[in-house]
């Protein structure tokens, strides 16, 4: 019978599946090119003997979700493959500045590498399997969601309900660094921090007004103090808006700004100090919202035993899998190894420039990579 080892991976075939959804334009603001996209997958399971369950995520916001149990006859704790069907880039780019095209092993395309390619890789992992008739010693179960370019905040709780009924979670984001896979990642969060002051005319009654913008400022600053890189804390003011005219005292001012953190006592921290923010002026009044809204992926033991089965699984394959280093990027991945369960990331296809208009997948990372997927369904337990 065919394994991992020698079966035929058609990395054409698959690179095909990449084109047809990334050529769907689902950013994730877009509910119907998100529902497009996981109609195109959903029918990628025909045939296979899985069943499949479509349904709305807490936020009536975004898309669908799309659960995929490949082995519906069985109840035992499994393996849990978390992908996402959102892309950060808006509608038009592909007619843009980033239209689908092979140059040489570099594949181009709008979330073709983070993580359209991934994605596929896995599900054509599976219909290998089915198409070979391998019975894994694990049930298999996918779980695709809209929103996780923007923090999953509508499809968190199903993600983590699904990881507690599974023993393993395997993440299709991209590979980094030259085809490494992710084993920790930072906890983000994100912070609303607004001003209120008091409004003037800013030559006839100067001195009646009180800045918002100007108190906003200072508090900018100890905003960006917080960053610590020897602990791992990055702070990011993004955002800033406000003031009605340049010869108004501004009353209002309102700043975003992102949050990194590597464990949980430091995400408590941070959260305390960004609550603590005030102006120097009293009569300025500071208010935060917001929040550490995915934790911290640590590199447990949990996740340590997961990485050894996959190293073993690679030198099979003749492959050195390495991990990289802590990644600053979230991912739905956070969710679950926060949950104590054994989670892999970063296992989708290698490239570059994610987020930009020179995204691209390379080519020859399409078939090590199913099949390094492909190994560990057959092989966990």
């Amino acid at each position: 019978m065919p394994s991992f080892l020698d079966c035929r991976i058609d990395s054409d075939a698959i690179l095909a599946d990449i084109e047809r959804i990334t050529c769907i334009e689902s950013p994730t603001s877009d509910v119907a090119g998100v529902n497009r996209v996981l109609d195109v997958i959903a029918g990628w399971f025909e045939g296979t003997g899985a069943t499949l369950e479509r349904f709305k995520t807490d936020d009536g916001r975004f898309g669908d979700m799309l659960r995929v149990r490949c082995d519906p006859g069985r109840n035992e704790p499994g393996i849990l493959v978390l992908s996402h069907a959102d892309t950060v880039h808006p509608i038009g780019t592909l007619a843009g500045p980033l239209p689908f095209r092979r140059d040489g092993n570099k594949v181009y395309g709008p979330g073709a590498y983070d993580m359209k390619g991934g994605l596929v890789l896995a599900v054509a992992a599976f219909r290998q399997l089915a198409r070979d008739k391998v019975a894994t010693p694990l049930p298999l179960t996918f779980l695709f969601n809209p929103d996780e370019e923007i923090g999953s905040v509508g499809s968190r709780k199903a993600i983590e309900q699904e990881g507690a009924r599974n023993r393993y979670v395997l993440v299709t984001e991209p590979k980094r660094g030259g085809g490494k896979i992710v084993t920790e990642r930072k906890g983000t969060g994100r912070f609303v921090v607004r001003a209120h002051g008091r409004p003037a005319h800013a030559g006839a009654a100067h001195h009646k007004g009180r800045s918002a913008i100007r108190a906003m400022a200072e508090v900018i600053l100890k905003i960006e103090g917080f960053t610590d890189y020897e602990r791992g804390i990055t702070t990011n003011v993004g955002l800033v808006s406000g003031g009605t005219g340049v010869n108004v005292i501004p009353e209002h001012c309102t700043a975003n700004a992102d949050l990194r953190v590597r464990d949980l006592d430091a995400a408590a921290e941070m959260e305390r100090r960004f609550r603590e923010l005030e102006a120097s002026d009293a009569d300025v009044e500071i208010t935060v919202t917001g929040g550490i809204h995915r934790p911290p992926f640590v590199r447990g033991p949990h996740v340590e035993a997961l990485f050894a089965k996959a190293v073993a699984v690679a030198e099979r394959l003749g492959l050195e899998l390495q991990s990289d280093g802590l990644s600053g990027g979230g991912s739905d991945g956070n969710f679950t190894a926060a949950k104590g369960i054994a989670t892999l990331d970063g296992l989708g296809v290698d490239g570059d420039g994610a987020h930009t208009n020179h995204e691209h997948l390379l080519y020859s990372s399409i078939e090590p990579g199913t099949r390094l997927l492909q190994g560990l369904m057959e092989t966990l337990e």
